[in-house]
């Protein structure tokens, strides 16, 4: 008998998208498999949509809302795969990528088996498959190392992992929100014995979501990311201390203060203390030629409050000059819609 394979769908509110979803999990040239989705208290039609797919190798289970992390923990509770598939309910995969890479699944029980993937907006049709330095076979520590310094990623659905690895690294931390699956794959590809790379396994990852949870960034959201770069660091440090990975981790911390600046400066404090605690970041500002030019002659904090101002005011007004004033008690926010006035204080845990 060919192992079970379990697909793992959180949903919430997802209904433009899930029924392309659930094609895409149901329509597996691989035979043995079933498909639990668990719907995360939506107020849409996503139970609706997800009802009219009657098949057997299908469960619908629905929560109350308590987010993404724990939908999943619920749904890997009840799986009774010995391989598992996450998949976004917005994201999709290709007819045999779980079969392309179950060969190397058998072949290597105790590695976590990765997948090409690209993105799209409306039709798959349209993602273009560019390699990435993270496609090819690495140690688990090489592929963080690789991954945080070049900013690349592995959305969730292009990985395929054996049980034995989800039962190393433990349930997925549903206190976070913002960057949990980063912090979750983290401990994953750590309790692996490597990452094996699947060129003809794909996936399609939806890009411009408005309600993707990647696109929220408020304090709150901001607090997730940071207990989640911080979970990432002491797991890697925990499986090899060296300058190569204390270095790494500092520049993953600096990055975080580059992208939260100028909202929740409490944890930007607490950023900066671990960058020095890991002996200082090498990390630059990212942006284009005119914030790089302007940070060169301002500094980096005065080119990103221009960048601010100008995308708050938009363009076409800054050029023709017709600057609006606010309404009165109107309370200042950031590009991000973060407000800029009182914000909650966050402490190491």
């Amino acid at each position: 008998m060919k192992p079970l394979v379990s697909i793992l769908i959180p949903s919430h509110n997802a209904a433009p998208w899930l029924a392309q979803a659930l094609d895409s999990a149901l329509s597996q040239t691989w035979p043995h498999l079933e498909v639990i989705l668990v719907d995360d208290g939506s107020t849409d039609e996503t139970l609706t949509v997800a009802s009219q797919f009657d098949c057997p190798r299908l469960r619908i289970v629905a929560q109350r809302n308590r987010g993404a992390a724990a939908a999943r923990n619920c749904a890997l509770e009840l799986a009774q795969g010995e391989v598992i598939q996450f998949l976004d309910a917005d994201d999709l995969l290709a007819p045999d990528k779980i079969e392309q890479q179950m060969a190397l699944v058998q072949a290597h029980p105790d590695c976590l088996i990765a997948g090409a993937w690209a993105r799209f907006r409306h039709q798959p049709q349209t993602a273009i498959f560019t390699p990435e330095p993270l496609w090819q076979d690495m140690d688990p520590v090489d592929w963080l190392v690789c991954a945080w310094s070049g900013h690349w990623m592995m959305h969730p659905a292009a990985w395929l992992v054996p049980r034995r690895l989800i039962r190393a690294a433990g349930p997925w931390q549903e206190s976070l929100s913002l960057n949990d699956d980063g912090e979750y794959f983290a401990r994953v590809i750590l309790a692996s014995q490597g990452i094996r790379f699947c060129s003809a396994a794909r996936s399609y990852y939806r890009s411009g979501n408005g309600s993707s949870l990647s696109g929220r960034k408020s304090a709150e959201a901001w607090a997730s990311q940071y207990r989640a770069i911080s979970s990432q660091c002491q797991h890697l440090l925990a499986a090899e201390d060296s300058d190569r990975t204390r270095q790494v981790c500092a520049n993953l911390m600096q990055r975080f203060i580059y992208e939260v600046f100028p909202a929740v400066p409490s944890l930007r404090n607490l950023a900066a203390r671990q960058v020095r605690q890991l002996g200082g970041a090498t990390e630059k500002p990212m942006g284009g030629p005119c914030f790089q030019l302007a940070a060169r002659w301002l500094g980096w904090q005065q080119a990103r409050y221009a960048q601010l101002f100008i995308n708050q005011w938009g363009y076409r007004r800054v050029a023709l000059g017709r600057m609006v004033p606010k309404p009165n008690g109107e309370q200042g926010k950031s590009d991000d819609g973060v407000p800029l006035q009182e914000e909650p204080q966050w402490q190491e845990s």
